[in-house]
C-alpha cells in the first residue's frame, strides 16, 4: 500500500498526496491538522510559511491549500524531497520552495522574515531547542509557531519569548501554537 496524506481544507480539500516510505516520518493526523488550521484560519492567509522539517508535506500543503503566499519547505531526506517535488509540481504549487538539506544549513543562509513557522522534527533526534533557537530570528513579531513533540511542550528548551496560546493532544503526539511576543 502506497502512504497517502489528504489535504483536509482550502482549495486542494480531499486531494490525495504521496510520501515516501522513511523510517520516522510520520505525518500529522488529520484531527490534529484541523485543530491547527482552526486556530490559525486568519492567520495563515498571505502568510509567508517556514516548515522546519516538512517531512510528507502535510502542514505545508495544507498552509498552501487554505491561502498562505509562500511557503519554503525543508527537507533532507532525498527520497521524500522527491515526493515533495513531485507534489509540488502536480498541485501546480507555484508558491512553494524546497530546499534539499537539513533546517541548520538552511536557516543561516535566510535573511526572510517569516508570519508562521512548522517545527515538528523528527522526535528522535531531539532538535526542538536547536531549531527553535536558530529559527527565532527570522520569526516576525507576533508571529505564530506551531510545535509538535512526543513529550510534553512544557519539557521542550523553547525561547523565552514564544508564548503559549493553544495547546491539544492527540494520542501521544502533543501540539501547541505559540505566539512570539
Amino acid at each position: 500500500m502506497k502512504n497517502q496524506l489528504r489535504i483536509i481544507g482550502g482549495e486542494w480539500k480531499r486531494r490525495q498526496l504521496p510520501f515516501a516510505s522513511v523510517e520516522g516520518l510520520r505525518p500529522t493526523p488529520d484531527r490534529v491538522r484541523e485543530t491547527l488550521f482552526n486556530w490559525l484560519m486568519w492567520d495563515i492567509q498571505n502568510a509567508a510559511v517556514l516548515d522546519l522539517c516538512t517531512g510528507s508535506g502535510a502542514l505545508s500543503f495544507e498552509a498552501l491549500s487554505r491561502g498562505a503566499s509562500h511557503v519554503l519547505m525543508i527537507e533532507p531526506e532525498r527520497t521524500q524531497a522527491e515526493f515533495l517535488k513531485n507534489n509540488i509540481k502536480l498541485l501546480n504549487a507555484k508558491n512553494a520552495e524546497l530546499k534539499t538539506s537539513t533546517a541548520q544549513k538552511v536557516l543561516p543562509a535566510l535573511n526572510s522574515m517569516f508570519d508562521v513557522v512548522f517545527l515538528d522534527p523528527p522526535y528522535s533526534l531531539d532538535l526542538w531547542e536547536e531549531l527553535s533557537m536558530r529559527a527565532d530570528p527570522l520569526i516576525k513579531t507576533q508571529g505564530f509557531i506551531y510545535v509538535e513533540a512526543d513529550r510534553s511542550l512544557e519539557q521542550l528548551k523553547l525561547p523565552a519569548t514564544w508564548q503559549l496560546i493553544k495547546q491539544t493532544k492527540a494520542g501521544t503526539v502533543q501540539a501547541g501554537l505559540f505566539q512570539k511576543n
